[in-house]
């Protein structure tokens, strides 16, 4: 009886997460409901499903620093709700998380968030789809995927890259600068050590292998800039 309850109660959240954006609205709807638009602001931004189910989105969108409108494909809607059903939690998880930063992102700026339903039949993939819309649309894509940006940027669609802003963001440490620092772990290369900045940078001591477990000082020798982030390596003082 209580498995049977345990449904019911997940199938009225899911509608709850889901069905506010699987409506339209007329042109003289009020304000805050989902809206079709077919025009686009030159500040607009596309969002695609990784940077839903990130969630830091709503984080940026507090701080003043998006002032557009945010664009939500209903493809995009679709995928999220195919990952909310999965039968795999994990999957099932990240699904749901993706749709609840939506909905607070839509409370949050109601008059500026707005689903749109090209279909896009040109393209099969979910990202190609998101590329072609974006560029036929003259607006920009928000995403923290790598690989979504370097083929957007082919294809000469602008990209905003969150996990670039967050590493732009990180404390700078400077060649030649003097840090403290605790040898956590053994390096890649022979006799490297490994340690961390507050803000989780990687810090590579060329020869700190044999410092491990130790917080020495160490200057900075040069700085790295990656992917996946900014790596520091230093040597000890």
């Amino acid at each position: 009886m209580r498995s049977n309850s345990a449904i019911v109660v997940a199938q009225l959240r899911k509608a709850d997460l889901i069905d506010p954006w699987f409506r339209r609205r007329e042109p003289n709807e009020r304000a805050g409901d989902v809206v079709v638009a077919p025009a686009v602001s030159p500040s607009a931004v596309m969002i695609d499903t990784n940077i839903m189910i990130d969630g830091r989105v709503g984080d940026v969108v507090r701080s003043g620093f998006m002032s557009g409108t945010i664009l939500v494909p209903q493809f995009i809607l679709s995928e999220l709700q195919r990952i909310a059903d999965s039968d795999d939690p994990l999957r099932r998880a990240r699904g749901r998380r993706g749709l609840e930063a939506l909905n607070q992102l839509r409370q949050l700026i109601p008059d500026r968030v707005e689903v749109i339903d090209d279909p896009v039949k040109e393209e099969k993939q979910v990202d190609a789809k998101l590329i072609r819309l974006a560029r036929d649309r003259g607006c920009r894509i928000l995403t923290n995927d790598y690989n979504l940006e370097k083929v957007a940027q082919v294809q000469g669609v602008e990209v905003l890259n969150l996990n670039e802003l967050a590493n732009a963001l990180r404390p700078i440490v400077t060649p030649g600068e003097e840090i403290t620092l605790s040898v956590v772990q053994e390096g890649r290369e022979a006799g490297q050590g490994v340690g961390f900045l507050n803000d989780g940078t990687m810090v590579v001591v060329d020869g700190g292998r044999r410092l491990v477990g130790s917080e020495i000082a160490v200057t900075v020798t040069r700085l790295l800039q990656t992917s996946a982030g900014r790596m520091v390596f230093a040597t000890p003082k």
